[in-house]
């Protein structure tokens, strides 16, 4: 993770100051790529502590196209990264309760797009296909981004990474995302450790091994109140990376896979850094 700890450091020393929505403040830099190896280890966070079952249940209510925060408590009852988001979208409804529907949030556009004919596009079952019967397809997308769906009161939170890509070279599973916006200390080893473990589970059920997460930022940002948790990190020196288990049960599908598949194996990692989530 040394790539993301550069790019950590970038951002600390030439970032822009910016008023942003959450009335926080950032420093902020435009314009950051990397590349993470899959062979190389699993590309988890270790110079603080990632919360692995958080990461890993979020992206299964992603998989699952839930729009629902209710699911996601029924995948891991202990996630609330999500609490603060759908309280603040309840105060922007005017609401007190909403039976937990979060708007089309992530889950619900990768499974479940809406056409202007009113056709339901399930983009991650089209990708799947694609890499099983077209792997040369440059059209091996999903898309988060529905310009349609972002207002305040249509969706708790428009997609932060918002697009990514497959590709296939001989026996090999690649992905691209673009990031539109990234909380570099908080959310960027989420988004890393999230999209790592989507290529590694598309790749197990598509007969591929995982090559490479290519990870494209916009707006790369630190928070104002977490300059001196990251700085702190920075202090801090990698540990060797884990290596990702899933418990075979003869999945072949994307939505076969349960939490408990799901095991980093020899992770180490310095102690949890903590700071407030902007909303």
């Amino acid at each position: 993770m040394q790539t993301y700890l550069q790019q950590l450091k970038q951002v600390l020393e030439h970032g822009t100051q910016c008023d942003d929505r959450t009335g926080v403040g950032t420093l902020a830099y435009f314009g950051l790529h990397a590349r993470y190896n899959l062979q190389a280890g699993f590309p988890a966070v270790t110079t603080k502590k990632l919360a692995w079952k958080v990461m890993a249940s979020e992206l299964l209510w992603f998989i699952s196209g839930s729009n629902n925060i209710e699911d996601l408590k029924r995948i891991y009852p202990q996630n609330k990264i999500w609490d603060a988001n759908y309280a603040d979208y309840l105060v922007r409804l005017g609401l007190t309760e909403n039976d937990g529907d979060m708007g089309r949030v992530y889950g619900v556009q990768w499974r479940a797009w809406q056409t202007p004919s009113g056709q339901v596009v399930d983009q991650l079952a089209d990708a799947i296909h694609l890499i099983r019967h077209n792997p040369t397809s440059r059209r091996i997308i999903v898309n988060a981004w529905n310009p349609a769906e972002i207002s305040a009161d249509a969706v708790a939170l428009p997609p932060c990474h918002n697009f990514f890509q497959f590709f296939v070279a001989g026996n090999t599973l690649s992905l691209q995302m673009y990031q539109r916006s990234a909380d570099m200390f908080l959310g960027v080893p989420f988004n890393i450790a999230s999209y790592a473990l989507l290529l590694h589970l598309v790749a197990k059920i598509t007969g591929l091994v995982p090559g490479e997460f290519i990870h494209t930022i916009g707006n790369a940002h630190i928070y104002l109140d977490a300059v001196e948790q990251v700085k702190a990190q920075l202090q801090r020196a990698p540990l060797p990376s884990p290596t990702l288990m899933i418990k075979d049960r003869g999945q072949t599908g994307i939505d076969d896979f349960e939490l408990a598949d799901l095991t980093l194996e020899h992770y180490q990692s310095h102690a949890a850094i903590k700071a407030k989530m902007a909303v």
